[in-house]
């Protein structure tokens, strides 16, 4: 099920917002010194690209000033336009019956693309990379 969400959210948003966060990560290598900005964009643009089956969770651990710091100035960048973007990709597929799924997808990639920073992406426990593993 979660391959056949994936595609479906591939193909009627999910590539838009993938290139989005693309943009926000090549733009951040250009300036060098938000070279961290950038390895954070990229890696929720993966995120972006295929959502079903893996979960976002906080790195913890040292750093967590350094990444709250970084989080600020990211929303004030880029976070507050790609979580615009989100809302905005969220409302036409929750117009249909099977964009509701789609939908909430979009609606919690929100918190991540405000606050890229001390966050990892794992297998959720339901997926079967993570029952393998």
């Amino acid at each position: 099920m979660n391959t056949l969400l994936n595609i479906i959210w591939l193909l009627f948003g999910g590539i838009w917002l993938a290139l989005g966060y693309f943009a926000a990560g090549i733009i951040c290598f250009l300036l060098i010194i938000t070279i961290p900005f950038g390895i954070a964009s990229f890696r929720i643009g993966m995120y972006a690209l295929w959502p079903f089956g893996r979960t976002v969770v906080d790195r913890g651990g040292q750093g967590y000033f350094l990444s709250t710091v970084g989080n600020v100035i990211w929303v004030l960048v880029a976070g507050i336009w790609i979580a615009i973007g989100h809302v905005l990709t969220a409302i036409p597929m929750f117009l249909s019956i099977i964009g509701i799924p789609l939908g909430i997808a979009n609606l919690k990639l929100i918190p991540v693309s405000l606050m890229p920073l001390g966050k990892v992406i794992v297998p959720s426990r339901g997926s079967w990379y993570a029952q393998v593993r």
